[in-house]
């Protein structure tokens, strides 16, 4: 399948509307969408990061057959929203968006795991809270779950980074979609010449870079990416995990962008394994 036909497949899919949809904040871009089960859990809560270039062009709906997917395995899935470029995102916003949808989405497991205990109805073997909180983003999501776990006091407590902007000083340098990370950092062009602002764009640079800040120890990163991606270059995960090696890189021979986040592709299997490791169901 060439990268054209994996971004049409994905695309292509119908979003699938979620159980109900959680504020957790006052801007219509700051919400969640919530799937499967709250209230009995099999799984640990995982909380879906969207891609798109931090760019308000693309929304979370593509993810949906997704999160209906890791729900469909028993695990309470969260979508996120959060304010991207164009739309009142981009740094520091978009940053502080994604940390509050995290913090919202282990308060809301905490509260159905206390109300599951105080019912006598809990997951067997403990779920929600006590079996901690997975961050699973795609593309630049995958740049946000990186860096929202390595927030000081975060919930998180594992990472599974799909095709990952995981470099991002080397995705500046390289232009990855037309100059995106200094439409994320805001650079002011005062340079005349890329868009940035010389030493203040650097430390921005530098400040949201996950290859600098990465999760602290105890924090498991996984990294799935594809050999065949043209929107993200393997190389990005590849210079992450030289400069953090406890991270563990998965490649995904002839694989794009794309079919690591759709369901029905090998690659959706690979992935489904590696958030809840004891689902084996075929992807739908």
């Amino acid at each position: 399948m060439s990268a054209h036909d994996e971004e049409s497949a994905l695309l292509g899919l119908a979003p699938v509307a979620p159980v109900r949809t959680v504020a957790y904040g006052a801007h219509p871009d700051q919400v969640v969408d919530l799937y499967g089960p709250w209230g009995r859990a099999a799984g640990p809560p995982v909380v879906l990061l969207h891609g798109g270039f931090w760019r308000a062009a693309y929304d979370r709906r593509h993810l949906s057959p997704l999160a209906t997917e890791l729900a469909g395995r028993g695990l309470p899935v969260a979508l996120a929203e959060y304010r991207r470029v164009g739309a009142g995102g981009g740094a520091p916003r978009t940053f502080e968006d994604v940390a509050a949808a995290v913090d919202a989405v282990a308060s809301m497991a905490r509260e159905h795991e206390a109300a599951g205990a105080r019912a006598g109805d809990a997951a067997p073997g403990g779920a929600g809270a006590d079996r901690g909180l997975v961050l699973v983003g795609h593309s630049a999501g995958g740049h946000l779950a990186l860096l929202a776990a390595a927030r000081p006091g975060s919930p998180v407590t594992r990472v599974l980074a799909v095709s990952p902007v995981a470099d991002l000083a080397r995705a500046h340098a390289l232009g990855l979609s037309g100059g995106a990370v200094a439409e994320l950092l805001g650079g002011d062009g005062s340079d005349g010449g890329d868009g940035t602002d010389g030493a203040g764009f650097a430390e921005r640079l530098a400040a949201a870079d996950p290859l600098r800040r990465p999760p602290p120890a105890g924090i498991p990163v996984t990294i799935l990416h594809g050999t065949d991606d043209r929107d993200v270059p393997l190389d990005i995960s590849r210079r992450y995990v030289a400069a953090n090696p406890a991270a563990d890189l998965r490649e995904l021979a002839g694989v794009g962008h794309y079919a690591p986040v759709t369901p029905g592709s090998a690659a959706c299997r690979t992935l489904l394994g590696l958030v809840h490791p004891r689902s084996w169901f075929p992807c739908a």
